[in-house]
């Protein structure tokens, strides 16, 4: 196991009904909420929000970094899955799609 192995020790779902759905006018609180509810998780946010994209994988990739990229990428996937449960349906359709949650986040905002 490494540094990077992340848990999810409790259901996404019931995280994500705890954070208010975002209406458009409750950006902050509902960043706050989503901020607070990954932490929860243990899903490293920060590897998602705050550390930029590490370069692709390559044949001379260490093992550490193959462990980084491998919990930054499950982070992320996750940390969209909650942005996204917790949007308005009328607020989701009209958002880019993307499959960064860094650039989500920005784009919600």
């Amino acid at each position: 196991m490494s540094i990077y192995d992340v848990f999810v020790p409790v259901s996404l779902h019931s995280h994500a009904s705890s954070v208010p759905l975002f209406n458009g006018l409750n950006f902050s609180d509902r960043c706050e909420q989503v901020q607070f509810n990954l932490g929860v998780l243990d899903l490293d946010f920060d590897l998602t929000l705050q550390v930029e994209k590490p370069i692709d994988l390559t044949n001379e990739s260490s093992a550490h970094e193959r462990s980084f990229h491998k919990a930054r990428e499950r982070s992320n996937r996750l940390s969209l899955i909650l942005m996204r449960m917790t949007l308005a349906k009328n607020i989701k359709s009209i958002i880019p799609k993307t499959d960064n949650a860094k650039e989500y986040m920005k784009f919600v905002e």
